[in-house]
């Protein structure tokens, strides 16, 4: 009789401790998913630590680049959003584009140009990356090239503007893809 009774006591026991863990397991899940509910659209883009958890590819540059993009247009942005969200475009930025881009003068240009953006209600929707065969890599002057287009359609003012951009990456000497830089299509047909 004290064997069946020690056995019952030991499954009891066992029952309450996973009982109590799962529990605790669900109540630290569900603070964790609020959190994260909790953060904004801002908050999230610059949460990645790009030092750790660089975007692999050409595309995957762009699309974290346009999620900085259209934050500045469709997000409610502090002065301070808009600084730190540029801080965090320049980390994809090629070497040679930030040289080109004095930190002082493109923060001030970047709050500017939102500002002039929001004046005109713009908004920033559907950005469409090309898909990754659409991606031309290519050499030159020993660096890897790739170049790949997105299209953009803003609205401003009620009106719809379909617009598309070629970007041009380039590979670092950490193998990581870098903005070198970007343009309008239409201004690079109208060059042809």
């Amino acid at each position: 009789m004290k064997k069946s009774t020690t056995r019952v006591t030991v499954i009891i026991v066992f029952l309450v401790v996973a009982v109590v863990g799962y529990y605790a397991y669900l109540a630290n899940r569900s603070r964790n998913e609020r959190a994260e509910e909790s953060m904004s659209t801002v908050q999230m883009i610059l949460s990645r630590d790009l030092s750790k958890d660089y975007p692999p590819t050409p595309k995957e540059v762009i699309k974290y680049y346009n999620e900085i993009f259209v934050a500045y247009y469709n997000e409610e942005c502090s002065e301070e959003d808009i600084e730190a969200l540029g801080l965090k475009a320049r980390e994809l930025y090629d070497d040679e584009l930030l040289e080109a881009n004095e930190i002082g003068g493109y923060l001030i240009s970047l709050q500017d140009e939102v500002e002039a953006g929001r004046k005109k209600e713009r908004r920033i929707v559907s950005p469409n990356v090309a898909s990754s065969v659409n991606v031309d890599l290519f050499k030159e002057n020993g660096y890897e090239f790739a170049r790949l287009q997105c299209g953009y359609t803003i609205l401003e003012g009620g009106q719809k503007y379909p617009t598309t951009q070629m970007y041009l990456l380039r590979k670092d000497g950490n193998k990581r893809w870098k903005i070198y830089g970007w343009e309008d299509v239409k201004n690079l047909e109208s060059q042809s």
